[in-house]
């Protein structure tokens, strides 16, 4: 994974001021590209973000933002707004260079480190310097493409890299298609997703599960037998979760993405969250032609290690088919221990929490 830095806010901050300072005399009431805010309004988030990032950061917030927000002064005209951004991207600058790398702070997309919000300040001015200038019919800007890069590596492990660094970036936010990719109709970025050998695992948060539910791919790349209906209905479940107000962040379902070519081969996750002894159902699935190579046992080995680093957990459970013996192969595999079977006719498989030094 690529750590990223302050210097890399630093250059997409100056690339950012240089391309909106030649589109300044323009009128920035116009609608940014296909977003529901202005120009000026999009201008002003990119500073509320960058404030908000270093605030994260400086805080060390866990469970929330820091509670305030940024406006620009009454009267600002664009060229007062990129002054705006140069100073916050400083901000954010100075509270990722000073920062320890082992301090961590809440983000709607995970927990992050200094290297996390210095990639999320990149991916938010590069995408909105797009916007921005589209809405103001300016085509064709190009950021550096190994600032693209690194934020890919680092933020969206399950773009696929056919195309330009550049392109990649527009269609895994959802700005753009790509030959045999449709523009994606959800997205999101993972700060710190868990992985294992050949695998990551991508949670499949309420929208993109929305997404899978009504028929979408749910912004992820999929092998051509993909998703499946197991998926689908792990999806399902996360939606329904939203609605009753039951959804917690990390305890429902994830794609499983290869990274040899970065497609999504299945989805594995959890029934919900762990019961009052801490115990929790782990659930599997695989496209057909992914079968057969060990990736369901790639990633059950990185969901159990993500859960047992979550405070509380001391096992979890998994329900097989008698019949179904590749699936008793992968939970064993895993370190599960047959435990009996359940009112349905399952085998029951559990794995207890290792011990804690």
């Amino acid at each position: 994974m690529t750590i990223m830095g302050s210097d890399a806010v630093e250059r997409s901050v100056s690339l950012t001021a240089r391309a909106l300072r030649d589109v300044a005399h323009l009128d920035w009431s116009a609608p940014a590209a296909d977003l529901e805010w202005s120009c000026y309004d999009t201008a002003v988030h990119v500073a509320g973000d960058f404030t908000a990032y270093a605030a994260q950061l400086t805080g060390r917030a866990t469970g929330a933002y820091v509670p305030f927000e940024i406006s620009a002064d009454p009267g600002t005209d664009p060229s007062g707004l990129i002054e705006v951004i140069e100073a916050t991207g400083g901000l954010l600058c100075a509270a990722v260079a000073v920062a320890r790398p082992g301090v961590r702070a809440w983000h709607p997309c995970g927990m992050a480190g200094p290297d996390g919000f210095a990639a999320m300040g990149v991916v938010e001015t590069l995408l909105h310097t797009h916007d921005i200038l589209g809405g103001l019919g300016v085509h064709g800007w190009e950021p550096d493409a190994d600032l693209c890069e690194q934020v890919l590596d680092r933020l969206f492990p399950h773009a696929p890299r056919a195309a330009a660094p550049w392109q990649s970036l527009l269609w895994v936010s959802g700005r753009t298609e790509l030959p045999g990719l449709p523009r994606r109709r959800a997205w999101r970025w993972y700060n710190e997703p868990p992985a294992a050998d050949r695998v990551v695992l991508c949670e499949i948060s309420p929208n993109l599960a929305a997404d899978l539910q009504a028929g979408g791919t749910g912004g992820f790349a999929w092998a051509e037998d993909g998703p499946g209906e197991g998926t689908r209905a792990a999806a399902a479940m996360v939606a329904e979760a939203r609605e009753e107000g039951t959804h917690r962040p990390g305890w429902g379902a994830y794609a499983i993405v290869r990274t040899q070519d970065r497609r999504a081969i299945g989805g594995i996750g959890f029934h919900g969250a762990p019961d009052a002894d801490g115990h929790a159902e782990v659930g599997y699935d695989l496209v057909p032609s992914a079968r057969g190579n060990g990736y369901a046992t790639d990633a059950l080995n990185g969901l159990t290690a993500w859960a047992f680093g979550q405070p509380g957990v001391t096992a979890l459970h998994a329900s097989v088919d008698e019949d179904n013996a590749p699936s008793h192969g992968v939970v064993g595999r895993a370190g599960f221990m047959r435990t009996g079977s359940t009112e349905g006719g399952l085998a029951r498989y559990t794995l207890h929490a290792p011990a804690r030094a």
